[in-house]
């Protein structure tokens, strides 16, 4: 995964009810990478996508939602591209969630993102559809406090989407 390690990882990751919040801003530098006008390719190689991911699969699920929003932002409406940025978000929010201990919650976020990705079979902003499939399987089946299997799906999905960039 050299191609996010050169990301630093924040000092820890936010739950929220579990502790204090990061500082305002402290993600600026990353969220700024991703701005409205930029191509969808452009955007699939911006540090906010690419420490989005990161972030994901080292289990920093709050950060993760909050670096890759601008880029969803900045994304043509109705576009699978965004679809599949949505996807992401609501993964991390699933796994945010079952850490939590609300497997309800994060059931429901599994349904969603299986229906973005429903139509979805090549890579989109290098990450396939069946493996967004498979990782929002994993969060549904996931026990409370348990998110390491989705962490290993996006483990396999960063490491190809690194290889190929």
């Amino acid at each position: 995964m050299k191609a996010v390690m050169d990301i630093a990882l924040p000092d820890r990751a936010y739950v929220p009810g579990q502790g204090a919040r990061h500082p305002e801003g402290a993600f600026d530098h990353l969220r700024a990478t991703a701005r409205p006008g930029m191509s969808a390719d452009a955007l699939a190689r911006s540090e906010a996508w690419r420490g989005g991911l990161w972030f994901l699969t080292q289990g920093y699920f709050w950060e993760a939602h909050e670096v890759i929003e601008p880029v969803w932002m900045a994304l043509p409406p109705n576009s699978a591209e965004r679809r599949m940025a949505q996807a992401v978000i609501q993964l991390a929010n699933g796994a945010l969630k079952l850490r939590m201990g609300r497997p309800g919650a994060a059931a429901r976020l599994a349904g969603q993102v299986e229906t973005l990705c429903g139509e979805i079979a090549g890579p989109v902003m290098g990450v396939h559809g069946a493996e967004m499939r498979a990782a929002a399987a994993a969060l549904r089946n996931g026990q409370e406090g348990s998110d390491s299997e989705v962490c290993i799906i996006m483990r396999i999905i960063c490491c190809r989407f690194c290889e190929e960039k």
